[in-house]
C-alpha cells in the first residue's frame, strides 16, 4: 500500500452523489466513487448543514484505498452568507460596497477557517485580516452598524 497522489475536490456537505465531477478526480485513481460519496456524506452530516461546500483532500493509495480530510467551506461561501447574499456582485468595486459584514461576523469565520489542519498555527487575528482582505476584494464592507454609519455619513 503506497501512497500515490493527493486529489483536492469541492464536494456539498451530505448530498454527495456520484457523478462526473466526481467521477473526473477519483476514476484515474481506481476509487470506488460509491464508497467515497457514502463516506463523505456520514462525515460531513454531522459537520455542516447540507449543501455547504466543503473542501476536501484526499489521499489515494496503491490498493485503490484512500482516506480524506473534510476542510471547512469557502472563505468566499462564508462571507456571503454573513452578508445576506446569495450571490456576489459580476464586477465587486471596493468604493461603492454590495454589502456589508460586522466585524463579529469576521470573527466568527475566522474561528471556523482557524479550525482547518493548515491554519491551527495561525493567530486568529491574523486569519480574521485574511477575511478581511476577502471581504475588500469581493465588494463587501466590515463595519459596525449600517444605520450609525448612514447618519453619521450624511
Amino acid at each position: 500500500m503506497s501512497f500515490i497522489r493527493h486529489v483536492k475536490l469541492r464536494v456539498p456537505s451530505g448530498t454527495a452523489r456520484p457523478g462526473p465531477a466526481i467521477g473526473q478526480a477519483l476514476g484515474p485513481l481506481g476509487i470506488n466513487m460509491a464508497e467515497f460519496c457514502k463516506q463523505f456524506n456520514e462525515k460531513s452530516e454531522t459537520m455542516y448543514e447540507k449543501g455547504v461546500p466543503l473542501g476536501v483532500r484526499l489521499s489515494a493509495f496503491s490498493d485503490r484505498s484512500f482516506k480524506f480530510d473534510v476542510r471547512s467551506p469557502p472563505t468566499s461561501y462564508l462571507v456571503l452568507k454573513a452578508a445576506g447574499m446569495d450571490k456576489g456582485p459580476a464586477q465587486p468595486n471596493p468604493e461603492v460596497a454590495s454589502g456589508y459584514i460586522s466585524p463579529e461576523a469576521v470573527y466568527e469565520i475566522a474561528k471556523i477557517k482557524q479550525a482547518d489542519e493548515m491554519r491551527w498555527h495561525l493567530p486568529l487575528e491574523g486569519v480574521a485580516r485574511s477575511i478581511i482582505g476577502s471581504c475588500k476584494t469581493m465588494g463587501i464592507q466590515v463595519r459596525e452598524d449600517q444605520e450609525n454609519n448612514n447618519e453619521e455619513s450624511a
